[in-house]
């Protein structure tokens, strides 16, 4: 099989979106297929053995960290070079719309994957009127496809009220053997103080869409001497966040990556994640692996992976004040942080990337046999 990706998202840039893609890659390359990407101009020239090719653009005004990209002159030579037999669109914007429109052209199977909800973080940088526009624009996009692929049910479900087609579920897998407890690290711990007798951890970027402020206020309202608060990843809000949180038991160490990620998670006691515009959380579900509760919000993305009481806690409301209070329980019992901890990295053990990446490349055949289908009636 021969598969075209084309993303406004890509290497090097680190989330869930990137990493899934490459994971993508990787699963083609082993299982015997060709592809070639299509995305942002500075990613590298091949990955997995595959041509990358880039695009330029221009950032975003409602979410500066991702490029709306023009396609490129030769974009849809190089996609007739290649003769893909399903052309996969990630997110698609402008570079995405043009190559729908291309495989419209020339008749190919369209798989559409939906991974950010960008018509809500319009509110988080100021643009709240271009909410019902972006949403309107991504439902035209998307249901020019076969399919659309969203990582979590209910994702699924806000998508479809929206008015999207033809929507199905691809979820996500997570590397157990490199997120579990066994990366355990006393002296990783004892980097953040002698004194930091319980740690929350949260990973991911550090932008406005991510509610980091409500995290900020319940650590504050928390008061808890020898807790403190560990922050991973880099973004547009730290600056902020380090204003806000001056004088606490707060360290910022940037992204990590591997080991350094993996050790994060298993050395830390409670996994703390309040966002509120999440499509999945691929974050949510490294953290249960490692064996950490998560202490979340009943919302979007989160929900399918938390089940209060069972995995983790969900607050009760969505003020910082109820998500303190949810971190509190936690902190203040070994004996649920360990049963919670057990229950989430069973969990997480179940959901491996290459069972994912199959259910993927089959929903890529169904797409390629329905579309011949179509064309032979």
């Amino acid at each position: 099989m021969r598969v075209a990706v084309v993303t406004e998202n890509f290497l090097p840039k680190l989330d869930g979106v990137t990493r899934t893609l490459a994971m993508l890659l990787e699963h083609l390359r082993r299982r015997g297929h060709q592809a070639i990407l299509i995305g942002p101009e500075g990613s590298p020239r091949r990955y997995a053995g595959f041509r990358v090719f880039g695009a330029r653009g221009l950032p975003l005004p409602f979410y500066p960290e991702l490029r709306a990209l023009a396609p490129p002159l030769e974009f849809g030579q190089r996609l007739s070079r290649f003769r893909p037999d399903v052309l996969h669109v990630a997110d698609p914007m402008l570079l995405g719309a043009a190559g729908i429109a291309w495989a419209r052209r020339v008749g190919a199977p369209i798989v559409s994957s939906y991974h950010t909800n960008l018509a809500a973080y319009c509110a988080h940088y100021g643009f709240p009127f271009l909410q019902e526009p972006a949403w309107f624009y991504r439902k035209l996009l998307h249901n020019q496809c076969e399919t659309t692929l969203c990582p979590s049910p209910s994702t699924a479900r806000e998508v479809e009220r929206h008015g999207f087609e033809r929507v199905s579920v691809w979820p996500r897998g997570v590397d157990s053997a490199l997120f579990n407890p066994s990366q355990r690290s006393e002296e990783w711990r004892r980097a953040f103080g002698d004194k930091a007798k319980k740690i929350v951890l949260y990973v991911g970027r550090l932008s406005y869409e991510k509610n980091l402020q409500v995290l900020a206020d319940a650590f504050k309202a928390l008061d808890e001497p020898g807790v403190a608060l560990v922050l991973v990843g880099d973004g547009p809000a730290r600056e902020s966040l380090e204003q806000s949180l001056a004088g606490n038991a707060v360290a910022f160490t940037g992204y990590l990556t591997g080991e350094a990620l993996a050790m994060a998670y298993a050395s830390a006691d409670v996994f703390a994640f309040p966002s509120l515009t999440e499509t999945f959380g691929q974050v949510v579900q490294e953290a249960m692996a490692s064996g950490l509760p998560v202490v979340g919000f009943d919302a979007e993305g989160v929900r399918d992976l938390v089940t209060d009481g069972e995995t983790g806690l969900l607050a009760g409301d969505q003020s910082a004040l109820a998500f303190a209070e949810a971190l509190r329980r936690a902190l203040h019992s070994d004996q649920l942080r360990a049963t919670l901890g057990a229950r989430a990295h069973a969990f997480a053990a179940t959901r491996n990337w290459e069972g994912v990446m199959d259910r993927l490349l089959a929903m890529y055949e169904e797409a390629i046999t329905g579309y011949d289908s179509d064309a032979a009636a």
